[in-house]
């Protein structure tokens, strides 16, 4: 022991920061609990009220944030949800859940977050039990690193594995993408069945103006449909199969909504955008805020704000590869610019595979689709019609009438697109696809990008 004062002073003085360390760090998490507990009482369900588990895996700050940003938009369209740490949660406390929605950040090359790496090493390295739970993934990450989004990709290949359901196709965002970010919030109304009607990050518009609208289902027993076209206004706009769009809605007392998202059922060629729109209808017959303007409000001759925002996710293969589209209703737009791309020369081949209501009423776009299988752009086309007394099937039925020639067009190396609605379609589709071919087949084609899906 040294009777030296100074080094005893600098002894102290060590101590002595080490405590404002300890303090500083404690006080801190003290203050970050607080905020965290206002925001969550602030937006905490009614008594009795069931909460949807929004978890969140953050770096730096970001994933949280729009954790929290999540859950004011909800709370704001009247579902009640809380905001927990992944970290914190085990596979039982996530199946008990039975709905989550989970914002994944990678940092560095492809690690998560340094508070999930204890999850990660406990749970994340073997398949749980996690049948019954259905889930959405943000994923955020920076194209600048090799293994882009690679924790987000690796959380969403364990939840699969261990039997969990996902709500969408994983979301992914790189480097803050608005919009990436801007379709989040666009899923998140779909699965709430809520509209949400704020957007975080509003969109830098372009203007277009409507060229032509026509009716595609009249006599429908199921909602109208209709094709809507769109030139640009005083710019060039491009973009390729599989791209969504944007519109800007108008102004409602004073208040911009939130834009809506539409798939783009033409390619730049065509020289103008288009889409094919479904009329909905709220309980009272009033028709939907967007779809009520677009079919029926804005006149032909009148321009809107749009853009057109790149979705690799649903990007096609090279065209000597094949393709395989399956898709019901309005779905058929964003599998109409795929079919197009291939019209031009040679092609791998191009089965469709679609299905509606009724073949008399609600064979969307009949007169181009027997043209394409007539010129050699379709190898095959097959739909169903549900309503249909002689007919009876729907398209998850086809697949599993077509197993041998669907197995064949895989063992071929086809790429599989699914377009369509989120509720009942793409569940079935999916089921189907897992019979017909097998569910790890199914994932591996997943993992390798050939089977990819945009549905709403």
């Amino acid at each position: 022991m040294t009777a030296d004062p100074l080094r005893w002073l600098w002894a102290a003085l060590a101590v002595a920061l080490w405590l404002a360390l300890v303090a500083a760090v404690a006080w801190s998490r003290a203050r970050a609990g607080r905020v965290a507990a206002d925001r969550a009482s602030a937006l905490g369900p009614a008594e009795g009220a069931d909460a949807l588990l929004i978890a969140f895996a953050s770096q730096t700050g970001l994933g949280e944030e729009l954790a929290w940003m999540t859950a004011s938009t909800l709370s704001g369209a009247g579902v009640p949800s809380r905001v927990v740490l992944l970290g914190d949660l085990d596979p039982d406390e996530l199946r008990a859940e039975g709905r989550v929605l989970i914002i994944a950040s990678t940092t560095g090359e492809g690690d998560g977050p340094d508070a999930t790496s204890w999850f990660a090493r406990q749970h994340m390295a073997g398949p749980a039990d996690l049948a019954g739970l259905s889930y959405g993934l943000l994923a955020l990450g920076d194209r600048a690193y090799a293994d882009f989004c690679g924790f987000g990709r690796a959380l969403d290949l364990w939840l699969q594995r261990s039997g969990a359901t996902p709500l969408f196709d994983r979301i992914e965002v790189d480097n803050g993408d608005a919009g990436a970010i801007r379709h989040w919030q666009h899923q998140l109304g779909a699965v709430t069945g809520r509209a949400i009607e704020a957007d975080w990050t509003p969109p830098a518009y372009d203007r277009w103006r409507l060229v032509a609208r026509s009716h595609l289902n009249p006599g429908s027993p199921g909602g109208e449909a209709w094709l809507l076209a769109f030139e640009p206004v005083d710019h060039a706009a491009d973009w390729v199969a599989g791209d969504i769009a944007e519109i800007g809605l108008p102004a409602v007392d004073g208040v911009a909504p939130a834009s809506r998202e539409y798939s783009v059922a033409s390619l730049p060629s065509d020289g103008r955008v288009e889409f094919i729109v479904r009329r909905t209808l709220r309980p009272d017959g009033s028709p939907g805020l967007a779809s009520g303007w677009l079919t029926g409000d804005l006149a032909v001759g009148d321009a809107i704000d749009m853009r057109i925002r790149t979705n690799r996710g649903f990007h096609g293969p090279a065209a000597e590869v094949p393709l395989i589209l399956i898709g019901n209703g309005t779905g058929l737009a964003g599998l109409r610019a795929h079919w197009r791309a291939r019209a031009a020369g040679a092609h791998g081949g191009v089965w469709l595979l679609f299905g509606e209501r009724t073949s008399a009423h609600d064979a969307f776009l009949d007169t181009e689709l027997q043209g394409a299988l007539a010129s050699g752009v379709f190898s095959r086309l097959d739909r169903a019609f549900s309503r249909d007394p002689d007919d009876g099937r729907y398209v998850q039925d086809l697949i599993v009438q077509n197993t041998d020639e669907l197995n064949a067009w895989v063992d071929r190396g086809a790429v599989i697109l699914v377009c369509g609605s989120l509720e009942g379609m793409s569940t079935g589709v999916h089921t189907a696809l897992e019979t017909a071919i097998g569910a790890e087949r199914l994932l591996a084609l997943a993992e390798a990008g050939r089977y990819r899906r945009d549905v709403y």
